[in-house]
């Protein structure tokens, strides 16, 4: 049985890759909803209603375990779809801010983020809870996912818009850093240069594939053989709600495991409604 993987786009892509990394064994399903992104703009219940339909979809799928691959969605829809869904569910903000306590050494924490991701404070209550006396600053950042879907990756123009991003931050003294959207690692290089070295980074991504791995292990979930080379499945699917063919490309740009194909599928089929109220529309 796979895992499920999905985010609002490609940015989820980043998850996806850690768990290909680290748990080489696995198959996976993932879903872009690249005809509904970005999620950072919308309400919590629209973002909870999109991932109720996308969920759907990969119960269909036969998944063993969803991660959602997404900081606005994690933040949002998480509570409600971890306590619907019949098999285990991740997010991505929990695995990065129990990092961010473990590595800080003078309690101050910065994230950055989506707007809709900084104001749901989902970060700054989740290292409150584990560490009540950190100070956290948060940041939204708005510009860095079109930048990265631009493929500036490596851009003065990504460089001057990271340093004013982050000047703020610095000011408040800082010495770790949330990077608090899965398409920031992307830029992981711009953000640590406009950072400084002293920063340390944490990457939710890598973070979550770790935690994901964890769970499985305890739960007697994880795979212990790699996937018959002769089957017809291949080990990694991807689907998305629009772009296939873009979408392709800049996967094929970040990931190199051989994404063969992506394919188009009408989300709007799956029911956004509770996840026990009934699979389709």
């Amino acid at each position: 049985m796979p895992i499920g993987v999905f985010d609002s786009g490609i940015g989820g892509l980043t998850v996806a890759r850690e768990i290909m990394r680290q748990m080489p064994n696995e198959k996976i399903v993932y879903f872009g909803d690249t005809a509904r992104v970005p999620y950072g703009s919308k309400s919590k219940e629209t973002v909870t209603r999109y991932s109720r339909q996308i969920v759907r979809f990969l119960l269909d799928q036969k998944v063993k375990a969803v991660a959602i691959a997404c900081n606005t969605a994690s933040a949002y829809a998480l509570p409600e779809i971890e306590k619907e869904c019949p098999v285990p569910v991740i997010g991505v903000i929990r695995p990065g801010a129990r990092t961010a306590c473990s590595c800080t050494r003078n309690g101050r924490i910065g994230v950055i983020g989506t707007r809709a991701t900084v104001s749901s404070g989902s970060y700054t209550d989740f290292i409150h809870e584990i560490m009540p006396e950190a100070e956290v600053f948060a940041q939204a950042c708005p510009l860095f996912v079109p930048l990265v879907e631009e493929g500036l990756w490596e851009d003065p123009v990504t460089d001057e818009i990271a340093r004013r991003y982050m000047a703020s931050l610095l000011d408040h003294g800082i010495d770790t850093l949330i990077m608090g959207c899965t398409h920031y690692p992307l830029i992981r290089k711009t953000i640590g240069r406009a950072a400084g070295e002293k920063i340390s980074l944490i990457n939710p991504a890598y973070e979550t594939a770790m935690e994901l791995r964890h769970m499985l292990e305890e739960l007697k979930l994880l795979s212990d053989q790699r996937p018959f080379l002769g089957s017809t499945t291949p080990q990694y699917r991807f689907y998305v709600s629009d772009m296939a063919e873009q979408f392709q490309q800049f996967a094929n740009s970040i990931i190199k495991y051989g994404i063969l194909a992506s394919e188009k599928i009408d989300i709007y089929h799956y029911s956004g409604e509770p996840l026990s109220a009934g699979r389709k529309v």
